[in-house]
């Protein structure tokens, strides 16, 4: 028996099967509805169907961001399963068309991009040596997805994400407002976590960011960190002996290391990330003008040297044109000179590149 994902494909013909069901409804001028009332439909395609794609795309589906997501990824049987599995469920989810092909063409008129695929990250593999094995990739990838919806914002998930993102950008002649990196988005999110456990509040009132390479040297900005408008590391330090600069070093760590203790346990990460970029998708589809610590152009920003092209991860704004602007924050001496760092380790990988 044929396998189909709809009634057409078992040769049932689908041209005015509603006819029989429903009766058009005039609007004074005319017996049919007419095209000019319909709102703009907004499109989403995910390029990898991997662990991250897919808790990616569930998110954004169940959130009603999208009314039609494309998926595209390399194993075509994976491919169908992943989007039966989803259309299955289509009775308990908003409307939302889902069409997946190896192919870049489905994703053709994307208003967003999100790109997951790469090579998996070992454990105990740091971001940074993912690079080369993902840089070829994206020299197949970026530059169809670009062909197909030269109107996207591409947002970037895949990993060492600020590098790629700096790879995306090059290769899809994009303007830099419409290129993004997820960044330490999630980083901030976990940091966010621990501070909300040890204050018994919740992680949503807790304002805190980690900004700077998604990976080993990120930086915790602990100088902006508040709970309510209070300043929470001052009031931390002088009820607590602990909070010196080896124990805040110490959950500095502990945030960068729960990624590698989350691989280390169950082989990958999927459902914190679906959530982040699923945030950030929200920020962008629906013009919601929030801040994210997303990876952007960083040049001129903190000391970074102008002609240095580093994406890395500040406060940014984010709306429906992509990135509308970014935070200048206002750093300790400590904060800046590793945020410089930071930029430095990433603007040495990008020259290994090339581009």
């Amino acid at each position: 028996m044929k396998k189909a994902t709809s009634l057409s494909e078992l040769g049932f013909d689908a041209n005015g099967a509603s006819s029989g069901f429903f009766r058009p409804v005039s609007d004074g001028m005319d017996s049919t509805p007419t095209s000019h009332h319909r709102r703009r439909l907004t499109k989403v395609s995910v390029i990898g169907a991997g662990n991250v794609g897919m808790a990616i795309a569930q998110t954004i589906l169940t959130r009603d961001l999208a009314d039609e997501i494309a998926l595209v990824d390399a194993l075509p049987d994976k491919l169908r399963g992943e989007m039966l599995d989803l259309q299955h469920a289509a009775a308990f989810l908003p409307r939302t068309r889902l069409v997946s092909d190896t192919d870049m063409s489905v994703t053709r008129g994307s208003d967003l991009a999100i790109v997951t695929a790469g090579a998996r990250q070992i454990p105990g593999e740091t971001r940074l040596n993912l690079l080369q094995r993902n840089v070829a990739l994206f020299r197949k990838i970026v530059p169809a997805l670009a062909e197909q919806s030269p109107d996207a914002i591409l947002l970037i998930v895949s990993n060492p994400v600020d590098v790629l993102t700096y790879v995306a950008w090059k290769l899809s002649g994009f303007p830099v407002r419409r290129v993004i990196g997820s960044g330490t988005n999630l980083d901030s999110s976990r940091f966010r976590f621990l501070l909300a456990e040890h204050l018994d509040v919740n992680a949503q009132d807790v304002n805190a960011y980690m900004v700077g390479e998604h990976g080993d040297s990120s930086v915790a900005v602990w100088s902006t960190l508040s709970v309510a408008g209070m300043p929470v590391l001052k009031s931390l330090q002088e009820s607590h002996s602990s909070f010196e600069e080896e124990a805040l070093e110490g959950i500095r760590r502990a945030v960068v290391d729960s990624a590698y203790e989350v691989i280390g346990l169950k082989g990958y990460t999927s459902w914190a990330i679906g959530y982040s970029v699923a945030n950030l998708v929200s920020s962008l589809l629906r013009d919601q003008r929030r801040i994210h610590p997303v990876s952007v152009l960083a040049a001129g920003f903190h000391g970074i040297p102008d002609d240095h092209e580093v994406f890395l991860s500040l406060p940014a704004r984010l709306g429906r044109a992509g990135v509308l602007g970014v935070a200048d924050m206002e750093l300790t001496d400590e904060e800046t000179r590793r945020l410089r760092r930071s930029a430095k380790t990433l603007w040495e990988n990008t020259q290994l590149l090339g581009l």
